[in-house]
């Protein structure tokens, strides 16, 4: 087995400074670290328990079955903060028959992005 000591999600957009922007200043996520230089130059952001790095310039926008989940305290404030962000909801924030609350986002290339409040009720909640 490998011995897996970090991990993280590498997003190649095709527009970096637009990404950048939408995670950055959108989405609030903190900058773990910045490397090289340039419109290219890549820029990784915490990501709760991992990271998301923006790096790079693709021809296409990522892989369309890309989507990213991030777990929120409440997903209505997390919404009202966003709308007034500008970020584009694709769907508000509502219970899931699974029960979760999730509301949907799209990054600037389309990514879905999932933005999840786990209720007190739920069983991931739960310890054994």
């Amino acid at each position: 087995m490998v011995h897996v000591l970090a991990g993280r999600v590498l997003l190649t957009p095709t527009d970096p400074a637009r990404s950048r922007a939408f995670y950055g200043a959108t989405l609030g996520l903190a900058v773990y670290r910045e490397f090289g230089t340039g419109p290219e130059r890549g820029t990784v952001y915490f990501l709760g328990g991992g990271f998301l790095e923006v790096s790079g310039r693709a021809e296409t926008p990522p892989a369309p079955g890309l989507r990213l989940w991030l777990q929120v305290a409440d997903a209505q404030a997390a919404y009202e903060e966003l709308l007034e962000r500008g970020a584009e909801v694709l769907r508000p924030p509502r219970r899931e028959p699974w029960g979760l609350i999730e509301m949907w986002l799209a990054d600037p290339d389309g990514v879905r992005v999932a933005v999840v409040e786990v209720p007190e009720d739920h069983p991931l909640r739960s310890r054994p």
